[in-house]
């Protein structure tokens, strides 16, 4: 399978895992607990199964993104250059990074259909008690499971996913190569317009086409 297809794929089905909370939780049970409810959000509504982009928006803002630390995401994903970006060119990069990773998001849920996700008991990174992972296996019907795994680390205001792997593949790893050879080519603000272009044609395409790479 096409790596950037399946990544959209785990994506797709690893958000229906993920959910706000009012509490801080172990990070297993806030996805345990969670599941449930953003998979009947899905489940019951036509206009969401059916792409509606605004409603499906409006759900990974609401349940998705908050428990995301898109500036390490970022971060990790370019690399050595981050160090040598200014604040505004980081911003700009988290800013831009966030958007195409929403439009994922998005895109990914108009393919959803009745998966089901299995949670294991979290394991900590070796030498932190504040970073573990989560492993997790989407279960659809007539499919191979899928496995993702959580990157996660402890922040002031619950736990947060870092990166995320999808039987394997790295979220981080995915993108971290089309990053360096934009810096390369261009420097960080090559890569900045180069995002923020990707994020402009997706926009002016239909949900179900958008493209994440």
């Amino acid at each position: 399978m096409n790596m950037v297809i399946k990544l959209l794929l785990g994506l797709s089905l690893s958000a229906i895992a993920l959910g706000a909370a009012a509490d801080v939780k172990a990070p297993d049970v806030l996805i345990r607990e969670t599941a449930e409810d953003v998979i009947a959000t899905v489940k019951h509504d036509r206009d969401m199964r059916n792409g509606d982009q605004q409603k499906l928006l409006a759900l990974v803002e609401a349940k998705i993104l908050p428990h995301f630390d898109f500036e390490r995401l970022t971060r990790l994903a370019v690399g050595r250059p981050w160090r040598t970006a200014t604040a505004e060119q980081r911003q700009s990069l988290v800013t831009e990074f966030r958007t195409l990773l929403v439009r994922t998001y998005t895109a990914a849920f108009s393919r959803y259909q009745d998966q089901k996700v299995d949670v294991k008991a979290p394991v900590k990174s070796e030498g932190s008690n504040d970073e573990v992972s989560v492993d997790t296996v989407i279960i659809k019907p007539g499919s191979p499971p899928i496995d993702v795994s959580y990157e996660m680390e402890k922040k002031e205001d619950g736990w947060k996913v870092f990166d995320l792997s999808i039987d394997g593949a790295s979220l981080i790893e995915s993108y971290r190569g089309t990053f360096a050879e934009k810096v390369q080519q261009s420097g960080i603000d090559g890569l900045i317009q180069y995002l923020a272009d990707k994020n402009r044609a997706n926009a002016s395409q239909p949900l179900k086409k958008a493209d994440t790479k």
